[in-house]
């Protein structure tokens, strides 16, 4: 699974931005970007709220894929993956429900 790095490559390629000057935007290596994009690699948050606003992306759903990402790595190959999902989904609901 590689949303948050599929967006990012779709809106680089939509502005005909090369990778370098995204990575330069982002002070990282070309390289490292490019195994982003890939999903060979994870974005770190600071880089993920850099690159909301440098494609005007929607806050939200940028978040959401990029978490998504990185969840879907955990549980990939785990048979009870769909449970545990089940489980923490309660559980975000839960303590959303304690702090509002």
């Amino acid at each position: 699974m590689n949303k948050f790095g599929n967006l990012i490559r779709a809106k680089r390629e939509a502005r005909e931005m090369l990778l370098r000057h995204l990575s330069a935007e982002l002070d990282i290596d070309t390289a490292q970007m490019s195994k982003i994009e890939r999903g060979e690699r994870t974005a770190k948050r600071e880089h993920v709220h850099h690159l909301i606003k440098i494609f005007k992306l929607n806050k939200t759903e940028a978040i959401a894929l990029w978490l998504a990402d990185q969840v879907y790595a955990v549980v990939a190959d785990e048979n009870e993956a769909l449970q545990a999902l089940i489980v923490a989904e309660k559980e975000v609901k839960y303590q959303k429900k304690l702090t509002n």
